[in-house]
Order: C-alpha cells, then sequence, then structure tokens
C-alpha cells in the first residue's frame, strides 16, 4: 500500500475545544462544515458529542448527515435555505438557520412549516459579504417575529479582521452592531477562532470556533496553545545523488548548490500537498527538520537529505502536523491553513483518540 495517510488526533480536536470553552465562556457551535475542515465531520463530531452545545455546517446536507449519525444537538445551517423545501426540511429537523437576506424571509413567509423555527438574524457591521443592512436590523427583526413562523431569533455578525490584533476594524463591527441590535431580545453570536482568541469583548452568548479546533492558530506566534489535530505524512521511496550544478524536476527550478543527496516522497499535489511550496518549505524526516526542494508533481515530491545521512528508503516523512506548521506550509505556498487542510484527498484518514 502506498505509505501516505492523514492521522487525525481525536484527542487534540477535543483539547482545541476546551480552549474555545475557557476563552469564551458561555456556548459554542462546533463549526465542522467542509468536512470538519477536511478532518473528518461525523468522526469530529461524535468525538465533541459530550462537550458540544451545538454544530455549525455551511448547509442542509451537511446538517443531515449529523442527523442521520446520531447528532442531537442544535445544528447551526451557516448558508440558510435556498429554497422552500429546504426550509421545511430545517423545521422538521430542528435545524437553525441563518437569515440574511430578504428572499430568505419571503420564503419564511409564504412556507407553511410542521414547527416553528429557530432562527439566527445576520447583520452585515462591516464584511461586506452577507447579511441585513445594519439599520434595517430592526425592521427585518419584526418581519421575522410577525410571521408567525419564528419562536427564537438570535442575532449574530461575521468579523472580517478578528486574525489582525492590531487593527481597529473588529472593535468598530462590535460597536456597530452592538448599536444596531440595541435593546431587541434574542442570544448574540460574534466570534470567530479569532476573536476568542483575540478580542474579550466579542463574547457573547454563543461562539463559532472553527479553524481553532483543527490547531491551525488564527493569529500564529500568539502561544494560545492548540495542539495540530492533522498530521499528513508519506515516506522515502527512492534515495538519489544528485552533483553539485544538477537540476531536479520540472522546471529545472532547484539547482544542486552542493553535491546533495535527495529522497523522493509518495505525496504530490493530487493528494493536497500545494504545487506553489518553494524551495526550503520546512519537512520532517524521521523526526529531524529538512526541506522541500525541486517542483511539486502530482503524486511524488523530493526533500534535501544531505545533512540526514540515516535517513532512507522507508523514513517517515512529516509534511505538517505537530513538528512542522501547517500555518507555515501554507504561508510559503501563498496561501492559508484552511485551504490545504481541506484539500487533502485520495489519501487514507486514521483518526485515533485514547479512549
Amino acid at each position: 500500500m502506498r505509505p501516505t495517510r492523514a492521522l487525525i488526533d481525536l484527542d487534540a480536536l477535543r483539547h482545541n475545544y476546551h480552549i474555545a470553552q475557557q476563552r469564551h465562556g458561555g456556548h459554542l457551535f462546533a463549526v465542522v462544515k467542509a468536512n470538519a475542515y477536511g478532518h473528518g465531520a461525523l468522526a469530529c463530531a461524535q468525538t465533541l458529542s459530550w462537550d458540544a452545545d451545538g454544530y455549525a455546517v455551511a448547509f442542509l446536507e451537511e446538517a443531515l448527515a449529523l442527523r442521520g449519525s446520531g447528532i442531537k444537538q442544535p445544528i447551526l445551517l451557516l448558508e440558510g435555505i435556498f429554497d422552500p423545501t429546504e426550509l421545511f426540511e430545517a423545521a422538521r429537523h430542528g435545524f437553525w438557520p441563518v437569515i440574511h437576506h430578504p428572499a430568505q424571509i419571503e420564503m419564511i413567509v409564504k412556507t407553511d412549516l410542521p414547527a416553528p423555527l429557530r432562527v439566527w438574524l445576520k447583520i452585515n457591521s462591516g464584511m461586506n459579504r452577507a447579511g441585513f443592512p445594519l439599520g434595517d436590523t430592526r425592521r427585518v427583526w419584526r418581519q421575522l417575529m410577525v410571521s408567525g413562523k419564528v419562536e427564537e431569533c438570535g442575532l449574530m455578525t461575521h468579523f472580517a479582521r478578528a486574525d489582525e490584533p492590531e487593527c481597529d476594524a473588529t472593535t468598530q463591527q462590535i460597536h456597530a452592531f452592538d448599536k444596531a441590535t440595541r435593546g431587541l431580545p434574542g442570544a448574540r453570536s460574534l466570534a470567530n477562532s479569532a476573536a476568542i482568541l483575540a478580542w474579550p469583548d466579542a463574547c457573547r452568548d454563543w461562539a463559532r470556533p472553527g479553524i481553532m479546533l483543527y490547531g491551525a492558530d488564527p493569529i500564529p506566534g500568539e502561544g494560545n496553545g492548540l495542539c495540530p489535530v492533522m498530521t499528513l505524512e508519506s515516506r522515502i521511496i527512492a534515495v538519489r545523488d544528485l552533483p553539485a550544478g544538477e537540476p531536479l524536476g520540472y522546471g529545472a527550478r532547484f539547482i544542486a548548490p552542493r553535491p546533495t543527496r535527495v529522497g523522493l516522497v509518495a505525496i504530490g499535489y493530487a493528494d493536497g500537498y500545494p504545487r506553489s511550496a518553494p524551495d526550503g518549505v520546512p519537512v520532517a524526516v524521521d523526526n529531524k527538520l529538512t526541506s522541500l526542494i525541486g517542483r511539486v508533481s502530482m503524486d511524488m515530491l523530493t526533500v534535501d537529505l544531505t545533512d540526514l545521512p540515516e535517513a532512507g528508503i522507508g523514513s517517515i516523512v512529516e509534511l505538517w502536523g505537530k513538528q512542522v506548521s501547517v500555518n507555515q506550509v501554507a504561508q510559503s505556498a501563498g496561501t492559508i491553513a484552511y485551504e490545504l487542510l481541506c484539500n487533502v484527498k485520495r489519501v487514507p484518514f486514521i483518526w485515533n483518540k485514547s479512549d
């Protein structure tokens, strides 16, 4: 069997959830959308089933999969609903849809539902992606409450720059949201992962931790105590000696500056490792740090073994995990950890926990 795999440490997931609890207080929606950011939504949700107050997913199909696996807690639909049939199903299963544009309110008014809805009204406090304008908050809230279809309406917003602690945009969004919703009843939800860690003023009734659950700190270098949940690893499958001055791989991007011992690793961009990763990105071989050399190809990549004479065929290579930060790999490749974690594919997943 090809020796490439993604190891998922479910104890680390629970550890990170508890950090979110300690930092925020109140209730938490564990965000498990996009297959739990590539970690396996069902396994992650079931691991947190004794801890999580609720879960958040992007859309109905993701929520139905959780209900079908036995998850009983509230499930928040972050994109809301797309048509009356989905609205009916959301009400039938007790899902909590986010309402963020007028067509959704029109659906609620016109659709016969099997049960009253619990909804979250999303206010655009400055991100300008989704949500009702600040000035429409009270009018829209009244529309929902007089529809006769809504028994409870929470109030929420989303931050654009919470991962920039030095920027005051988040403070401005908090103040704008508070002003627009002042006096309205209902629970509040403001904080995403970065806000939980960096913006105490955003802590309200419910938070929505996502990337922090998976151990990729949204504010790298802050020492927040998060543990990586995914370790992406493979093995050396061949070794060659490259004379000084010789090129390596597609495009001859790497030219050996000295006699170089090259390890060939069974993983590539078809497995989710970024093709854009440059020479010098760290990898760990048998628990010792070295670096990527040469362009990543579809099924393989190459690493520098010159200073690791004991490494050879069969040596374990960590692409990211507890030794190599996924944030560092992502930054080097010009992307973010979210994208790397979500894009892992074509490799076996192994979920581990202590109990």
